[in-house]
């Protein structure tokens, strides 16, 4: 048995049977991540003695019989924004290379205290600003369905270390679809919860009013199981709400017969590369075969929303790193800096008709969410870009054109794999529903990935 080709659930079920031990599982990723990473660059820093620690203490502690906790004794890695206590975090920046933070993030310390190992630190676009995850200052991070092509950003890394097999979770930041679009770059999944699910204290911000934390994983179970872990209210996080948690994994195999699904099918969702719109229509297909009602829809508001995230990210990200673009601003990569000095350039009245366009677009959105469960767009309109392609900040604009507005509204969104370009590359269908319904996402995702194979594909590494 490989264990790096375990899935977190599969793992899970091994240890609590005792039929592997966390140090054996262990040992198998970091061997793995010596061999591999080189090639994909999608750790920044491995923590390797710290990892092998957890293990033995988790193996010592396993005592016969008794129920463990979700992740009891399960190497994982995290996007490298979340503060460790002891472990650099450098947010991917020159400013942040030497950071060591004094206290866990919220979501670590809940992930540690349901058993987790943690591997390392992983890659990601500089300061999250950014969709390709060609940091120049960490170097770029490859793609493991083809290395010339970027992950996607700007959880980048995650996404590249879980395709690739160096650890069986992560949790990713999405700010306009930092990690739906590198999950289906990458082919793996991805969710970004209701905005004020997830705690974000203890996250280098990039902007206070649209980032949101959540998981990645290699399928959808993982992703269900790693939210169950990290959902929740956190009273010293003012962005987090005090709303009941579900069971996410409990009725995750109860079906789509009884779904209303909406197709989106306009001029903005439909503008996307042949083989992806093809995908979708099989995707949406494959929904009424397993009883759905599935009805083509013109989605409203998604460009304004789109437009209106990018300009309130900006104005928020040159907010939090103002002092730092007045007294270093060569210190941010080129493609950074750019997209900074745009947020600057902002004007208030910029901003307040950006936020007027987000209260008015939540409540339409809502409304939309009376009539369907959920939305089905692409996740991306183009798969995996070259390195070498268009430069990075018309990359973004591209990269997050269905991704955005619901970051802009803070509704639930998951990305899966659902097809392969004739190239081999991966494609993302995106998942969308109303606000908290994210057990009811993660429902439809488990019923398609039932039936398809596609998140079984492994790259050729």
């Amino acid at each position: 048995m490989d264990l790096t080709e375990l899935t977190l659930t599969e793992a899970a079920g091994l240890v609590a049977r005792r039929q592997i031990s966390p140090v054996d599982l262990v040992k198998a990723h970091l061997d793995r991540i010596d061999r591999i990473d080189p090639r994909l660059n999608s750790f920044i820093t491995v923590t390797a003695d710290l990892a092998m620690e957890q293990a033995r203490s988790a193996e010592s502690n396993l005592t016969r019989g008794e129920d463990l906790p979700l992740l009891f004794g399960l190497p994982l890695a995290l996007k490298d924004l979340y503060e460790t206590k002891g472990i650099r975090t450098t947010a991917g920046s020159r400013f942040f290379y030497d950071h060591v933070p004094e206290a866990d993030a919220f979501t670590v310390q809940k992930l540690y205290q349901a058993g987790a190992i943690l591997l390392g630190k992983l890659n990601m676009h500089e300061i999250a600003l950014g969709l390709t995850n060609v940091n120049p200052h960490f170097g770029a991070c490859h793609n493991p369905w083809a290395l010339d092509r970027i992950t996607g950003g700007s959880s980048g890394g995650s996404a590249a270390a879980l395709a690739a097999g160096l650890c069986l979770g992560s949790l990713g930041s999405d700010t306009g679809g930092s990690i739906r679009v590198p999950a289906s770059l990458c082919g793996i999944v991805g969710l970004k919860p209701t905005f004020g699910r997830v705690s974000l204290r203890g996250l280098i911000p990039l902007s206070w009013n649209m980032d949101h934390s959540g998981p990645m994983g290699r399928c959808v179970r993982d992703v269900a199981t790693l939210l169950q872990v990290i959902a929740g209210y956190d009273q010293k996080d003012p962005c987090s709400v005090n709303h009941p948690v579900d069971d996410f994994l409990s009725e995750i195999d109860k079906g789509v017969g009884d779904m209303r699904i909406a197709l989106a099918d306009d001029e903005h969702f439909s503008a996307a590369e042949a083989d992806i719109m093809q995908a979708i229509r099989e995707a949406a297909n494959t929904f009424e075969s397993l009883g759905a009602k599935v009805t083509p829809v013109k989605f409203p508001g998604g460009l304004e929303a789109a437009r209106a995230n990018v300009l309130m990210v900006l104005s928020d990200a040159a907010a939090y790193h103002h002092e730092r673009l007045d007294s270093k601003p060569e210190d941010f990569g080129s493609d950074v800096l750019q997209r900074l000095q745009t947020g600057q350039s902002y004007s208030s009245v910029d901003y307040a008709m950006a936020r007027h366009t987000q209260v008015l677009l939540k409540r339409k959105f809502e409304e939309f969410f009376r009539d369907y469960d959920i939305l089905l767009t692409p996740t991306t309109p183009v798969v995996a870009p070259s390195i070498e392609g268009p430069d990075a900040v018309e990359q973004a604009r591209l990269l997050t054109r269905f991704t955005a507005a619901f970051n802009l509204t803070g509704l639930p969104a998951l990305s899966l794999p659902c097809g392969f370009t004739s190239t081999g590359l991966p494609i993302g269908l995106q998942i969308v529903s109303r606000p908290w319904a994210e057990a009811l996402v993660l429902r439809a995702a488990y019923a398609y990935e039932q039936i398809t194979d596609w998140h079984a594909r492994k790259p050729p590494l």
